[in-house]
Order: C-alpha cells, then sequence, then structure tokens
C-alpha cells in the first residue's frame, strides 16, 4: 500500500500559484463556497475545497458536545452520567439519520458525477420525506420510554431523577436532528460543503451562547440545571435547520429544490432503502457495541461512567477533522465512480487516509503527554478523573491506526458498497470488542481499565482490516 504521487492544487497550477499564498486563497474559497466540478481533475484540488469546510464543521460539532460537558460537568457526576447515556440512547437511534445520511450521499454524488442535477434534487427530497417518516415515531418512542431506557443502560436513581427532563427533550427533538444530519449529507453529496459547515456553525453558536443561560440561569431566565442543555441544544439545532432549508430552496448552490421535485419516485426510494438498510445495519452494530460498552462500564458506579464519559468525548473532540477528510473522501469517491475514473476514486480514498493517519497520530502523542492536565480542565473530582485520564491515554495508544476506520467505511459507502463495512463492523464491535472487554473487566478483574483496553485492540485490529479489504477494489464494481 503506497501512497499515490502528489497532483497539484489546481489545473496548470505554477509554483508560485502552489505555494502558502495559492493554499491560502484556495482555503477561503473552499469556506466561501466553490462551484467547480469535483467530479473530474486533480484529487488535491477538489480534496481541498472540500474537506476544508467539512473540517471546520466536524470541528465546531466537537465544540457543540465539548461545551456541553464543560458546562454539564460544573452539576456533578449524575448529570455528566445523565449526559452520557442520553447520548448512548440517541446514539443508538442516530444509526436511522446515519444510514439514510449514507444512501443519500452515494446517490447525490453519483448523480452529480454524472452530470444530472434533476435526478440528485429528486434524490434529497425522497431522502428528506423518509426521513420525516422514520424519525416522528422514534422520538415519540424517546419521550415515552425515557426512564426505562435510562434504567435498561444502568442509571443510578439519582440519574434517573435529575436526567428524566434531559432525555426526554433530548430524545423528543429527533426529528431536528434528523433533518440537520441528513441535509448535511445531502448538501456533502452535492459538493456543496460550504453551506453545509455554515448550518453547523450557526447551530452551534447558538447553543454556546444559551447553554449557560438555561443551565444556570440569569435573571428572568430560571436555573434548568442538565434540562438547560437540552433547551440549548435543541434550539440551536433547529436554528441550525432553519438555515439548510433556506438555502436549499433559495437555489444558490450546487443542489436546487424545487416544487415539481415534490413527488414520491418509488425506484429512488428503493435505491435509498437498499442502500441505507445495510448502512443502518453497519451503524446499528456499532453503535449498539458501544452501548453495550457503556452498561459494562456503568456497573463500575457513577465515577466511573463519568470518567469514561469524559475521555470519550475529548476523544471523539478529537476526531471531528478525521471525520471531516472522510466525508470529503466519501463525496470524491462517489462522484469520481458517476464520472467513470474508478483510479482516481481510489486516490482519494487513501490520500484521505494518511492525511487522517498523520493527524490522528499528533494529537495520540498529544494525549498521551498532556491526558491529565487536560482531564483536570473538567473535572475536580479525582476519581472520575483518575478513569478518564486513564481511558484517554489507553485508547490514545492505536488512535493512528483508527484513520483507516474513519475514512475507508466512507469510501466503501460512497461507492455504495455498503455490505463490506458492516460485516467487518459486526466481526469487531460484536466478536471482538465486547467479549474482550467484558473477560477483562469482571473474570480477569481489570475493572474499567478493561473496557478501554479492548477499545484500543479493536481500534487498530479494525483499522488494519479496513485497509486490507479496501485495497482487494471490489468496491470499483457496485451500480448504483
Amino acid at each position: 500500500m503506497t501512497q499515490p504521487p502528489p497532483d497539484s492544487l489546481s489545473p496548470g497550477a505554477s509554483p508560485a500559484a502552489t505555494g502558502l499564498k495559492g493554499l491560502l486563497a484556495s482555503c477561503w474559497l473552499a469556506v466561501r463556497g466553490s462551484t467547480e466540478d469535483l467530479a473530474t481533475g486533480p484529487v488535491d484540488r477538489a480534496f481541498l475545497l472540500l474537506s476544508v469546510p467539512m473540517v471546520l464543521e466536524m470541528v465546531m460539532e466537537s465544540i457543540f458536545a465539548l461545551v456541553d460537558v464543560l458546562f454539564v460537568s460544573r452539576l456533578g457526576a449524575d448529570a455528566i452520567a445523565t449526559v452520557g447515556l442520553t447520548e448512548a440512547v440517541l446514539t443508538l437511534f442516530r444509526t436511522v439519520p446515519l444510514g439514510l445520511a449514507v444512501a443519500a450521499t452515494a446517490l447525490v454524488s453519483r448523480r452529480i458525477g454524472q452530470k444530472d442535477a434533476e435526478r440528485a434534487a429528486s434524490t434529497a427530497v425522497q431522502a428528506l420525506g423518509l426521513g420525516l417518516a422514520l424519525s416522528v415515531p422514534l422520538a415519540l418512542a424517546g419521550c415515552l420510554f425515557a426512564r426505562p431506557l435510562l434504567l435498561a443502560l444502568g442509571a443510578a436513581p439519582g440519574v434517573v431523577t435529575h436526567g428524566l427532563g434531559y432525555a426526554r427533550l433530548m430524545l423528543g427533538g429527533f426529528p431536528i436532528i434528523m433533518l440537520l444530519f441528513l441535509i448535511s449529507a445531502i448538501l456533502r453529496g452535492a459538493g456543496d460543503a460550504a453551506t453545509s459547515m455554515r448550518a453547523l456553525w450557526l447551530a452551534n453558536s447558538v447553543n454556546i451562547v444559551l447553554a449557560p443561560l438555561f443551565i444556570f440561569g440569569l435573571g428572568p431566565i430560571p436555573a434548568l440545571g442538565v434540562t438547560g442543555a437540552a433547551v440549548a441544544t435543541t434550539v440551536g439545532r433547529s436554528t441550525g435547520v432553519l438555515y439548510q432549508v433556506y438555502r436549499l430552496l433559495q437555489g444558490s448552490g450546487r443542489l436546487e429544490l424545487r416544487r415539481r421535485h415534490l413527488r414520491v419516485e418509488l425506484s429512488t426510494l428503493r435505491s435509498l432503502l437498499k442502500l441505507s438498510g445495510g448502512a443502518i445495519l453497519q451503524s446499528l452494530l456499532g453503535m449498539s457495541s458501544w452501548l453495550v460498552l457503556m452498561r459494562i462500564v456503568a456497573t463500575f458506579g457513577s465515577t466511573a461512567l463519568a470518567g469514561y464519559t469524559l475521555a470519550m468525548r475529548i476523544l471523539l473532540f478529537a476526531q471531528q477533522p478525521s471525520w471531516g477528510l472522510s466525508h470529503a473522501a466519501g463525496t470524491l469517491v462517489g462522484q469520481s465512480l458517476g464520472a467513470g475514473d474508478t483510479v482516481r476514486a481510489e486516490r482519494a480514498a487513501w490520500r484521505a487516509s494518511f492525511y487522517t493517519l498523520g493527524f490522528l497520530g499528533v494529537v495520540a502523542v498529544g494525549f498521551l503527554v498532556f491526558a491529565e492536565p487536560l482531564i483536570h480542565r473538567f473535572t475536580s473530582e479525582p476519581e472520575v478523573a483518575l478513569h478518564a485520564v486513564r481511558c484517554l491515554r489507553i485508547v490514545s495508544c492505536s488512535l493512528a491506526l483508527y484513520a483507516f476506520v474513519t475514512v475507508l467505511p466512507h469510501a466503501f459507502n460512497g461507492a455504495g458498497d455498503t455490505t463490506t463495512p458492516t460485516v467487518v463492523n459486526a466481526l469487531f464491535s460484536w466478536g471482538l470488542q465486547l467479549p474482550l472487554a467484558y473477560v477483562l473487566c469482571h473474570p480477569l478483574g481489570w475493572g474499567p481499565t478493561g473496557a478501554f483496553v479492548a477499545i484500543a485492540i479493536t481500534y487498530g485490529a479494525l483499522g488494519l482490516t479496513s485497509a486490507a479489504l479496501f485495497r482487494r477494489g471490489g468496491w470499483k464494481l457496485r451500480h448504483i
């Protein structure tokens, strides 16, 4: 496996144009929004125009998650555990929008690569209608069964007492999460990463401003505690969705939705369901395993669960830029295959993988060195900090190899091959991570540390396997 030869940042670029000035100009163009054809031409140019806004989008999303924990952590271990357990349930629910997002990105990017903007717009409308139809029943179920869901995940009585309002509001706002995920995926598939970025920045900025107001109160605004975090999050996400819808209807980007697209297309719905079914199962297998893992950690008490939640939130924060690179890779693979260029599709995936490997390698070293002072910025409880530092350092040992886990499943999915990453997820999540975590935690008596070690081992094994399977190239033969 070798890194493909470099290509220029722009067609016919001179050495001066590819210098720092040209790079900064291209980055600024990416943030403003480029209308260039990303399905052809140099990979580096297209990758830069897509990845810069996607990385910025993911950075803001990670700040969003980190800000919530930073404010909520001041309310104590039960409040942190409430956020962690509710996020675990939402993670399970999110398998649906994530699966639909994979299908929408694959189909929209393929149609854009084929220069068929009309079919791309029709696909977007079908995906949005399907998403709403699926999200409303899940939201109602979440509101009605919030208490038993928290108890099933091992929540202590104090967590349920203080966190039930938070859980009900977060789960009840699931249709907003569906739309935010799905419209972002559609925009990315069309190559309009800048609009997707601006929507997330708007949503998260609103949340950052409102979170301390609703959590701690100010003037006439009452202190709602952990429930206030849910209010701020829901208002912020709703603002982002309104902006996304406005931009889609305005039609000033790469994708224009018009009244003529508001019709049911059974063939497109079948394609969406076929692709999203595999992607939903893929996400469900991976995310449900994290729920079981959290249940294993929860058996050691709220402090262990709080420490695990803090560490994984910080890891998520660090990984978000790499998710931006992976989304860019998925879009480029789909558009390149739509244009009939399999070589370019493969080059884009490997290029994104190696960039991500380098980035996560640097992050891992930083966490190994600075884990303790970093964790103490978020909690003053010694036992919570002990578990969080240990988790952060252990998982960081294999974080660099997680680059392949981050990027290559998106490349498979962008090509329309949802089967391979689904099978791999099943084998490693349920066949390796969970049995290993249980054995290390309980029979061997390692406590919560056993779960952290299981995560690290699974990261490494899954990354190497994903790289080997992608290199075989069966994904190039998929037609959607």
